[in-house]
């Protein structure tokens, strides 16, 4: 009885229940690999006439535009993208290129499966809100056909009572423009296609001529010239190959001001992501200069393979995503702390699937060696542990979130602290789940789970969205005061 009395102090489910919306979606191309049918079906549609072009483009429109923002402009901009096989004899009228545009497009609901594995940070705009209130950003994993994941946003405040007022959802959802020509850091590059397994001959010769910072355009010319060397064609194509995969991992992408933040959705660009963006953990990061920094560790999945990412936004506009690279830089379930500690980039990981690790490295996207931080000790998390997001700073101590994994693979989430220099220690933590799966959390796509991926304070409140089922979300908010008194008073063996 005792137990339960203490569950009611510390926590509060709040109400609000977030569940996917198959209704929102977006257009992606849907062309064919094969260019003999693409062809065809250009033919086809040059052959209907002007009448039967201009019926069908005009019923089209009655039944989609109303679906998405700016319809026309991507009907034209996926035209483009199979304008290169339309005949040079054959001359196109701005109906026929919109109808093919149609055409070689799909609808895709990039919540149709589940929105899940949410996180929280300070929106970086707090002009306009109320004393005592705060703006924030949520993240959330959304999930579609096929289980491709991808990132989508929430916007709201909460009040100086701790409750959560979301800003309305718009009906439009909206990927962003893609810049493939970002600036590549040459040190960074050449570490992770050693990781990689390519170090030799032949790719030192691709990056020689590369200076420290170079495009993607000059990584082409060096391509080009490598092919004219007399290196074995495998081994050069194996150079090539392995290069241009990694270079494609890094890009930028940029939304416009006017898409609210509930439209903007960050969907798979690179091939080491097709199958999915997984469980940003955003932290709100202050620099030794004061500036901000928003940043987010993600799985890239192609698969087969998963690949850890970092995501960097000032805005919540404009977005850069960059591989790491390292020894420990590899699993998921990376968590960066909000600061620099004793000069360093410190980081939460998981190595081995089992056990929660900490690391530490003076650049942002090389992380060599990690220290192992925490073992499942209570039966609840015997299978595993693993963190819940970035920690959080208090005057006691970082505050922690981690999952356990038990019996019958019920995830729950726990807390602990760490020490506020030295983080690697471990100075307190619950002897029960902060958040356990209730009656009403134990069914959905993936059941008996409950999971965060970030969480925030506001004024005495820790703020946890959370994760229900790997299905649907809901907040709760944790009285800070009774938690920390709590992880200071049970010590860990």
């Amino acid at each position: 009885m005792r137990i339960k009395e203490q569950r009611t102090q510390l926590v509060k489910r709040r109400s609000t229940l977030l569940n996917a919306q198959s209704s929102r979606v977006i257009m992606r191309p849907h062309i064919p690999g094969d260019p003999v049918r693409i062809k065809r079906l250009i033919e086809r549609v040059a052959d209907l006439g002007d009448e039967n072009t201009h019926n069908l483009l005009e019923s089209i429109f009655q039944e989609f535009a109303a679906r998405h923002r700016n319809f026309r402009e991507v009907l034209g901009k996926n035209f483009k993208r199979i304008s290169e096989y339309v005949p040079k004899h054959m001359s196109l009228s701005v109906e026929q290129r919109l109808l093919l545009g149609a055409y070689f497009s799909s609808e895709y609901s990039v919540e149709a499966a589940a929105l899940f594995n949410p996180s929280i940070v300070p929106h970086p705009d707090q002009k306009g809100v109320a004393k005592g209130s705060l703006r924030f950003i949520m993240s959330f994993r959304a999930t579609g056909e096929g289980h491709v994941s991808s990132i989508e946003f929430r916007s709201g405040i909460v009040d100086p009572n701790h409750d959560i007022f979301f800003d309305p959802v718009s009906q439009y959802v909206a990927t962003p423009e893609i810049h493939t020509d970002p600036v590549y850091d040459r040190l960074h590059f050449k570490r992770k296609l050693e990781e990689m397994g390519a170090r030799d001959r032949v790719m030192n010769r691709l990056l020689e001529k590369l200076g420290e910072q170079f495009t993607i355009g000059e990584l082409e010319k060096q391509i080009d010239i490598l092919k004219s060397t007399k290196f074995r064609t495998a081994d050069k194509n194996h150079a090539i190959d392995t290069a241009w995969w990694l270079a494609r991992s890094n890009y930028e992408v940029v939304f416009s001001p006017e898409q609210p933040i509930s439209e903007r959705v960050i969907f798979p660009v690179s091939q080491n992501e097709s199958s999915g963006i997984e469980d940003a953990r955003f932290v709100r990061f202050i620099g030794d200069d004061g500036s901000v920094t928003y940043y987010a560790t993600y799985t890239a999945y192609n698969g087969f393979e998963i690949l850890p990412q970092l995501l960097e936004t000032d805005d919540f506009l404009t977005f850069k995503m960059h591989t790491l690279s390292g020894r420990a830089a590899q699993n998921k379930g990376m968590a960066l702390f909000p600061r620099k500690i004793n000069g360093q980039y410190v980081m939460l990981s998981r190595q081995d699937g089992v056990n929660n690790y900490i690391m530490s490295s003076t650049s942002l996207r090389f992380w060599e060696d990690a220290k192992l931080l925490q073992e499942p000790i209570h039966p609840l998390e015997f299978v595993q542990v693993g963190n819940c997001g970035s920690p959080v700073e208090t005057p006691a101590g970082w505050l922690a979130l981690f999952h356990g994994v038990g019996p019958m693979r019920k995830y729950s989430i726990w807390a602990e602290l760490l020490d506020i220099d030295d983080p690697s220690i471990v100075i307190g933590r619950l002897d029960e789940p902060v958040l356990a799966p209730d009656e009403h959390e134990r069914d959905g796509y993936v059941p008996n789970v409950v999971y965060t991926c970030g969480s925030m304070i506001h004024g005495d409140a820790l703020v946890v969205p959370y994760g229900i089922a790997d299905q649907r979300c809901r907040v709760a908010t944790v009285s800070l005061p009774e938690l920390l008194s709590r992880l200071k008073a049970y010590r860990p063996n």
